[in-house]
């Protein structure tokens, strides 16, 4: 049979790939997962976090800059910061910190997180925390105590002119700043100018007026900028990253203590078979621009930094759902209906149309075709009807043709999303009342154990209608 699932994905796409292949049974396997073994011993709906994925990440990403480094002879430092927004469980966050990295904190209650870390000796205090995000005095008082308790390496991002006075009127012993930069925006967005940093054309100014002559109680350490479009091969990038790099050779003149530029986030991450992206390419490209302009400028070249969210754990976590009815509403739309919703457990695929690798777990020998994938609730946008590569969605047919009698055709149709791990629980608000109060799913976890053995545990159970009825006051 020719026009299979296994035929159309082969036909479209290099498969098997570094991460998903079919075992001897024609099973989909994730990272070398048996899925269908994870499903037979948890169900679905299901979320599932495959946490050495974590560590590959961040050691890909040392290793290409060490390549670029070397390539172009850079003379600075790099330095890995994960972003804890991208997703803050225990689980995850102690995960990278395994493979000596440093922090980015968005929020006052992220530096809680940084307490119970060090107090369960994850971190010692001479780590690494940028502090981002337009802060408060519930922020700023607690970026403070860590400083003064002894954090070395504690440095707050002004988003601000005014911030900095907080720290002054705190702060009692010399500490580290970052200056974030104001990027202009794509011509595609509402405004010109992001709500987020000092403007470049004002930061010389502030630095003269505010920090220069301060040594002694503070110093400009760090330039930072992030595009919410993310690090891409464009004119408008380049443009960006230049511009700090310049302002960077300009303040480097009059600030000896300036050593570190923090490039952000915003690898992307595979959300489709045909994912294509040279990331040794740009990161070559970084390196060599910014050395380039300290050269031409004679200043020394500054430590780079970045805070990788995504790219560190978006492609550990998968979502799994089984198909539970098939709905013909005219000639043209096949429904199936998942066992949960994707408002609820993959936000942004309702909020700004995120389009996540799917792909069956089982029925790859079937026929294909057409599909609508529809969620739970009672609302008309949970759905999901397009592929990151076409417009349309082909899953397998339900039953094949063939033998009835086998218990492969007569099981469900198991759909996984991968490479979901980045913000969707933040988002949807985990542990939390859900819309139409569908659950949030059980969660999985699978990683190494004190023994070097490789196991799987329930982290959290299907949440209950009574843990929803006593946030809402039933109970």
């Amino acid at each position: 049979m020719t026009n299979t699932y296994t035929s159309l994905v082969k036909q479209t796409f290099h498969f098997p790939q570094e991460d998903f292949d079919l075992n001897n049974n024609g099973y989909l396997e994730f990272n070398g997962l048996d899925i269908k073994a994870l499903i037979d011993k948890y169900g679905t709906p299901l979320k599932l976090s495959y946490l050495p994925k974590i560590g590959m990440q961040i050691n890909k990403a040392k290793k290409m800059f060490e390549t670029a480094f070397k390539k172009h002879k850079y003379e600075g430092s790099y330095n890995y910061c994960y972003c804890t927004k991208s997703s803050h469980f225990s689980f995850v966050v102690e995960e990278a910190l395994k493979h000596n990295i440093n922090l980015e904190t968005s929020y006052a209650y992220d530096i809680e997180i940084i307490n119970q870390l060090y107090k369960k000796r994850k971190i010692t205090k001479d780590i690494f925390i940028i502090c981002n995000g337009y802060k408060q005095r519930a922020y700023t008082s607690r970026i403070a105590k860590l400083i003064n308790s002894g954090f070395s390496n504690v440095i707050p991002i002004l988003d601000n002119k005014d911030e900095l006075q907080m720290y002054k009127r705190s702060v009692r012993q010399p500490f580290k700043l970052g200056i974030r930069v104001a990027a202009e925006e794509e011509p595609t967005f509402p405004f010109y100018t992001s709500r987020l940093g000092i403007r470049a054309k004002d930061i010389l100014e502030f630095y003269v007026d505010e920090i220069e002559g301060y040594e002694d109680k503070f110093q400009l350490k760090m330039l930072h900028i992030f595009l919410n479009k993310g690090i891409k091969d464009d004119i408008y990038y380049w443009s960006e990253l230049n511009k700090i790099i310049n302002l960077y050779c300009q303040l480097k003149k009059i600030c000896p203590e300036l050593d570190s530029i923090n490039i952000g986030g915003g690898f992307p991450i595979k959300h489709s078979l045909g994912f294509e992206y040279d990331y040794q390419f740009m990161i070559n490209e970084i390196v060599g621009n910014i050395k380039k302009a300290c050269k031409k400028a004679k200043v020394p070249m500054p430590d780079i930094f970045t805070e990788f969210g995504s790219f560190t754990v978006g492609e550990s976590m998968a979502h799994i759902y089984s198909v539970v009815g098939q709905k013909v509403q005219n000639d043209r739309e096949r429904w199936y209906m998942i066992d949960s919703s994707f408002i609820t457990t993959l936000p942004d695929t309702w909020g700004i149309g995120e389009k996540f690798l799917m792909l069956p777990v089982n029925k790859w020998e079937n026929e294909y075709q057409r599909v609508v994938l529809g969620g739970m609730t009672c609302d008309s946008h949970d759905y999901y009807d397009s592929e990151e590569h076409i417009n349309e969605v082909f899953l397998p047919k339900l039953e094949s043709e063939g033998n009835s009698s086998d218990p492969a055709n007569n099981e469900p149709l198991y759909v996984g999303f991968f490479h979901t791990g980045a913000y969707q629980d933040q988002i949807s608000g985990y542990g939390g009342i859900k819309h139409c109060l569908i659950p949030s799913p059980k969660h999985v976890i699978v990683g190494y154990d004190k023994n070097g053995k490789l196991t799987d545990w329930l982290h959290a159970k299907q949440q209950s209608a009574q843990s929803m009825l006593k946030i809402l006051g039933y109970l």
